[in-house]
């Protein structure tokens, strides 16, 4: 069985040392654009991966007593890492939409329902598309040089439009497919 979550982990670990906090944090932000986890499948990650000698970890002290693990890649995981950037990648398994799942079977509903799902979804996606155009503004804030291959924010970059696209694409479609139910 493939861990994708041991890659996302050794590739954030790999741009910085990160605390548990830190990584489980990443999940909620930029990586949750593509990817979940969560505290409950990355601590026990981490532990993995320390035992197989991919990332180790120093032990800080913070305030009076809270002591914090500190994770940094290996050279071990470095080379991990690379073998699984550089491996040629199989389409993914459709993605799990509920909000198409329900629209599958929204014959079992009255229309004007139906068109309620519409609206509340269009809402939901627009409040979203709203957050990652802000992201988008605090990227370029933070790095100027962004959007040349192989600056520390490309990656972010790409996966950030890529967001952007998809939530534009979908709110397009629920637009025009709302439409039809004015006719």
């Amino acid at each position: 069985m493939k861990r994708t979550l041991k890659y996302a982990i050794l590739g954030l670990v790999h741009k910085e040392e990160m605390s548990g906090y830190d990584i489980t944090s990443q999940f909620k932000q930029e990586i949750g654009q593509f990817w979940s986890a969560k505290h409950s499948q990355i601590y026990p990650e981490l532990k993995r991966l320390t035992d197989e000698g991919l990332i180790e970890y120093r032990t800080s002290i913070t305030g009076a007593k809270l002591e914090k693990k500190l994770y940094c890649i290996t050279a071990k995981g470095t080379q991990e890492l690379t073998e699984w950037l550089l491996s040629p990648k199989e389409l993914p398994e459709t993605e799990k939409d509920e909000f198409m799942l329900m629209l599958y079977f929204s014959a079992a509903i009255p229309k004007e329902e139906s068109k309620r799902l519409f609206e509340d979804q269009i809402a939901k996606r627009e409040e979203k598309l709203e957050y990652l155009y802000e992201s988008r503004k605090s990227l370029q804030r933070l790095d100027e040089n962004h959007q040349v291959p192989g600056s520390g924010q490309f990656g972010h970059y790409l996966v950030l439009s890529r967001a952007i696209n998809r939530e534009e694409s979908y709110i397009t479609w629920l637009k025009e497919t709302l439409s039809l139910f004015e006719e």
